[in-house]
């Protein structure tokens, strides 16, 4: 507990002051709440006068003078209503996620030590997750897209602890109640359905369920987490029917349609918005986009000598990330801890069902035609970073917590320092 409570403390001074202005300029959720407590589901669009504007919003699908919808599931709009209903559209929607942020680094130390009995390891883990991963990208920076991400983390830690200490109780003999294990699966997949109403592919996580959870056999497992995950994901479509007409909002393809495909070259005019044909050009971006050198390439540049400081000069840095986004393996190598687990423990059913849910979850984010814009990293990989790090807690475990793993935790955590010392620097 004192451990949890100073990795807490450590959590809010990190991300607050990694970006004290918080200036929020991408509120949608905010506004989303706003109109939900005034009784409608549609934000007032577009405001260009007062205090708080948003005429300049992307992803907005305008159905009426004066009103559009967003098309992002509702989740992060309803964990900012109590905010808003005391501050209204003053609301820092990135103070909250920060404040989630360091709360998700606590539920992340439990999580780790569910699935291992070694508290170094459990701690090291823990540490990568909070500062090593684009977690903390995201909670430091808290606007619209990011926000959404920390929602649904959230969430998904909740299930995944509560699947794996129930899976722990039923190997142990201690849960011999047939429906307490049953219902404590059912608490799992309520909490996963509900992550999915904050970020849409994290049901393709879903098989992790049936690997690992409570009951006497995978298809107990499945049927009760379906049965809990299945509450929120209806009402999220019900939410969708009433408010759209429709199960799947469309708002995302009106603006494949009028926005993205009329630019030449920004995406295949043939695909639609979701499509596996975009995997192969988008898992270059998580797997291999090196950063940009405007002091290699920019001719103004050419002559700056190269030394430490130009790591961080901000006229001609010597390095700087690229905005379309960055390699995994370049922003947090220590996910390469779980390389031992996947290659001598696959058939444990707890990384079996981890690494299948990483999988699934990537698979559908690289289907999508945008990988995100603006960012530090592969802002994505926060959908399947709860799963991914089960396996890189018990790869460490594997290694004892060694010089290795200590060295690539901090290589993780010093490269997302350096990428969230450029977001803020360029105003991303």
């Amino acid at each position: 507990a004192w451990v949890a409570l100073g990795l807490f403390v450590l959590g809010l001074i990190v991300y607050f002051s990694s970006n004290p202005a918080r200036p929020d300029f991408y509120d949608h959720f905010v506004w989303q709440a706003q109109a939900v407590l005034e009784g409608r589901a549609e934000i007032a669009y577009p405001v260009t006068e007062g205090p708080y504007q948003n005429g300049y919003f992307q992803d907005v699908l305008p159905v009426a003078p004066g009103l559009a919808q967003i098309p992002f599931p509702p989740l992060p709009a309803i964990v900012l209503m109590p905010f808003v209903a005391v501050w209204g559209l003053g609301t820092n929607g990135a103070a909250v996620a920060a404040l989630l942020g360091a709360l998700n680094i606590v539920l992340c130390w439990v999580m780790t030590l569910s699935v291992t009995p070694r508290r170094s390891a459990a701690l090291l883990g823990t540490l990568f997750y909070a500062f090593g991963t684009v977690a903390w990208y995201a909670a430091m920076l808290g606007t619209t897209w990011f926000l959404a991400h920390v929602v649904g983390s959230t969430f998904l830690f909740i299930a995944i602890t509560v699947a794996v200490r129930a899976d722990s109780a039923a190997v142990r003999g201690v849960a011999t109640d047939g429906s307490r294990a049953i219902g404590r699966q059912f608490s799992a997949g309520l909490a996963f359905g509900t992550a999915a109403t904050a970020r849409l592919t994290s049901i393709l996580a879903a098989p992790f369920f049936v690997f690992v959870g409570g009951g006497r056999s995978w298809v107990e497992r499945a049927v009760a987490a379906g049965v809990g995950a299945a509450i929120p994901v209806l009402l999220l479509l019900g939410f969708n029917l009433v408010t759209t007409g429709e199960f799947f909002h469309p708002a995302y393809d009106y603006l494949y349609e009028t926005e993205y495909r009329p630019q030449p070259g920004l995406v295949n005019a043939d695909w639609a918005a979701e499509d596996p044909r975009y995997i192969p050009q988008n898992v270059g971006i998580m797997l291999a986009q090196l950063p940009i050198s405007p002091l290699l390439d920019d001719p103004a540049c050419a002559l700056q000598s190269i030394t430490l400081e130009s790591v961080f000069d901000r006229q001609c840095p010597l390095l700087q990330p690229d905005p379309l986004g960055m390699s995994l393996l370049l922003t947090s190598p220590a996910y390469l801890l779980a390389l031992p687990v996947l290659l001598f423990d696959w058939r444990r059913r707890l990384v079996a069902g981890a690494a299948v849910a990483v999988l699934l979850v990537a698979l559908g984010d690289l289907s999508h035609f945008s990988q995100g814009w603006v960012q530090f990293g592969y802002r994505f990989s926060n959908d399947f970073a709860p799963f991914a790090t089960v396996l890189v807690a018990l790869g460490i475990a594997r290694l004892r917590a060694g010089w290795l793993s200590i060295a690539l935790v901090a290589a993780s955590i010093l490269i997302n320092a350096w990428g969230v010392y450029w977001g803020i620097t360029l105003g991303w």
